[in-house]
């Protein structure tokens, strides 16, 4: 959905809603958000990861939980580089993962564990020292298929349009002071990992907008990515997961609307908020609105937003009533007599009244109506139940009045 500037008074309560109303018992559900947007007290969660706050207890899992290689290289690549459109270098997501896969299979081999941030910044980087390392050590234990992984990884540096110089870039963004004491892997932090999804639990995570938006977005693309990768896998899907995202931006990647088409079946959901549509991607936005089932349109919406919900919610058949008068004309003396007299006493020649009724197809919300019609304090909200039933969309009150 498009949202307004301040969300937070959307977004809060929905975790409550969630709770109170699952139709499974309690569910599972993260929050994440730039830290301060006011989504509820931390005494309303069981876990509060603050990153880059130095008194947080949890730290974040950079690779969501998993131990697997290639997994985790899709993950992050995502997180890092989903965004890129088509025509940029290194845009393409699976030339992304296979260079990630490319060092992350080393050197979990050699070390047991993924590589931190400033190592796996190292990597990218082709830096000769931490690569002749990783070499050394594969060659003396014998890993022949990684060894050749890691001289693809060589032969790849410095040629034209090279992803890593790409993928080195944007995980410099996390390589900050700030940042220096999360994303550890060497277990002497208490990491959280998304993949928690088999009991009930409360989750915020609060990203470091002030001063680092564009880490934020990547970590924001890194939550959805580890979610949907890890919801969609679960054995026991009896328990309902959601996730909501405070602010969407940057968020919405081709991979991420995929993924968000295969969470109803998963028995999963996602809320997105945008300030507007305009931060998604042109080719995103028809498919993103038609893979959420539940829509919300508030004031303030722009004309061009507005035609992209115009467009999802489509149109219906209603009555339309033309009245249209004529002049009567006189063709007798008898009637004409009545027509001059008419005309003298009402200075207005007689005329008859016709009423034509057709049915016309007319779009349910315009563009116009969404961009100026709705009041302020007010949505154009449209709701699909998980057996797919859907309701139109309606004029809503979100100050708690009656609806329209």
């Amino acid at each position: 959905p498009a949202a307004p500037a301040n969300s937070g008074p959307l977004t809060r309560p929905q975790p409550v809603s969630l709770g109170m109303n699952a139709p499974a018992g309690p569910p599972t559900w993260f929050v994440c958000g730039a830290a301060g947007a006011g989504l509820g007290p931390a005494d309303s969660y069981d876990v509060v990861v603050r990153i880059a706050h130095p008194e947080s207890v949890y730290d974040l899992d950079l690779y969501g939980g998993t131990t697997d290689p290639d997994e985790a290289a899709a993950i992050l690549a995502e997180a890092l580089v989903g965004d890129l459109a088509d025509p940029h270098p290194g845009s393409d997501s699976r030339r992304s993962t296979t260079v990630l896969a490319q060092l992350l299979g080393p050197f979990k081999a050699v070390h047991g564990r993924f590589p931190s941030v400033p190592e796996l910044r190292q990597l990218l980087d082709g830096a000769a020292g931490p690569l002749a390392a990783l070499r050394k050590a594969l060659t003396a234990t014998g890993h022949e298929s990684l060894l050749r992984e890691l001289d693809a990884r060589e032969r790849q540096m410095g040629h034209p349009g090279d992803v890593g110089a790409v993928l080195a870039d944007r995980i410099a963004l996390l390589d900050r002071p700030a940042f220096a004491g999360f994303f550890d892997t060497s277990g002497q932090s208490r990491p959280f990992s998304l993949k928690a999804l088999d009991h009930p639990v409360r989750v915020r995570i609060d990203l470091p907008e002030r001063g680092h938006a564009d880490a934020s977005r990547i970590l924001a693309r890194l939550v959805l990515a580890q979610f949907t990768a890890s919801v969609t896998v679960r054995d026991d899907r009896s328990l309902f997961a959601c996730l909501l995202l405070d602010d969407a931006t940057g968020v919405v990647t081709p991979e991420a609307v995929r993924a968000v088409q295969r969470l109803r079946s998963a028995n999963a959901g996602v809320a997105l908020t945008l300030r507007t549509l305009d931060d998604v991607p042109r080719p995103l936005r028809g498919p993103l609105l038609g893979a959420t089932g539940c829509r919300m349109a508030f004031s303030g919406l722009t004309p061009w937003d507005g035609q992209d919900f115009a467009e999802v919610w489509g149109k219906e058949w209603t009555e339309a009533r033309d009245v249209t008068d004529r002049q009567i004309i006189a063709e007798t003396p008898a009637g004409k007599a009545f027509t001059v007299v008419r005309r003298v006493i009402t200075g207005k020649a007689p005329t008859a009244r016709a009423v034509t009724v057709r049915q016309v197809e007319r779009e349910r919300w315009s563009a116009s109506e969404l961009a100026h019609g709705v009041p302020a304090g007010h949505a154009v909200l449209s709701l699909t139940t998980v057996k797919g039933e859907h309701a139109p969309p309606l004029l809503v009150d979100l100050r708690g009045g009656p609806r329209v």
